[in-house]
């Protein structure tokens, strides 16, 4: 019988991600966080993919080149969205754990 991916919707978010590196963050729990900044449309999203072993970034293409200024730290705020170093929110537009992998997508929201 087949195994079919196991997709689960998260609402416990990091409370925070602390740049580590080139494309790599951490989160409190000492998870390494991986991200690749998109523009589509106008709208700014970054895909943060929690990886197990750092070491697999090497396999891995790093952002692509944007005219965003990657943050050096989010601290969750307000449950639903992200406030990070330069004050700029950042929406969760989807968070989930699929096969193992946590995968969150943060939306850069317009000026309040």
């Amino acid at each position: 019988m087949a195994e079919f991916p196991s997709k689960v919707h998260l609402t416990k978010h990091p409370i925070c991600l602390d740049i580590r590196g080139p494309s790599l963050y951490e989160d409190d729990n000492h998870r390494t966080w991986m991200h690749l900044v998109t523009e589509t449309g106008g709208d700014v999203q970054v895909q943060l993919c929690q990886l197990d072993d750092p070491s697999e970034n090497n396999a891995l293409t790093t952002s692509q080149q944007t005219s965003i200024t990657m943050p050096s730290w989010w601290v969750l705020h307000l449950g639903s969205r992200y406030l990070d170093s330069m004050g700029r929110f950042w929406l969760i537009v989807h968070h989930v754990k699929e096969n193992g992998v946590e995968k969150m997508i943060l939306e850069l929201m317009e000026d309040l």
